[in-house]
């Protein structure tokens, strides 16, 4: 939600002595400057998918853009529950986020042009997109965009280990 701040809750089951909880507004900027985040979705027949893509924090949510034919976009027409995850690929170094939530397509030509130009200004003119029609638009042909507010997030920290949960509803 928007605005909200929740209440950090470190599992000392998973964490050292030592640690601390990761408080929101400072994952909420890891979030923002991850470059790369991983999708995982669920096939009609009930087989994970995962895959790397870009994406931008805005508005209290991760946002992203795929193909009406990609994989996730068929995927995300029955099932809107995703887990999106960054991190690093480090056993030691780092700090690696899990967000879960439901994929919401946005369609608001207002909203989508303001998207547009966070791709630009975080990933550079590679990713430059026209707005049409409810969706992105590049040379490559239409993107749709999913906006995913956190309703659960996990942070792992690793020096010292410390895993942080934060609750958004329910």
């Amino acid at each position: 939600m928007p605005g909200t701040i929740p209440q950090p809750k470190l599992d000392a089951r998973y964490s050292d002595p030592k640690a601390a909880a990761a408080d929101w507004p400072s994952t909420v900027e890891r979030l923002r400057a991850a470059e790369v985040y991983w999708l995982s979705t669920v096939r009609p027949d009930g087989r994970p998918h995962v895959t790397p893509l870009i994406g931008v924090w805005q508005d209290g949510a991760l946002h992203f853009c795929t193909g009406p034919d990609e994989r996730k976009a068929k995927n995300l027409r029955d099932n809107q529950e995703v887990v999106l995850t960054t991190g690093a690929n480090s056993l030691t170094e780092g700090y690696d986020l899990v967000i879960e939530g439901e994929a919401v397509r946005l369609t608001d030509e207002t909203r989508l042009r303001a998207l547009a130009g966070a791709y630009v200004e975080k990933y550079g003119k590679d990713w430059e997109f026209e707005v049409a029609n409810g969706a992105f638009r590049h040379p490559a042909g239409q993107a749709l965009v999913f906006r995913v507010e956190p309703r659960t997030a996990f942070g792992f920290a690793k020096d010292p280990y410390a895993q942080t949960r934060w609750q958004f509803t329910g």
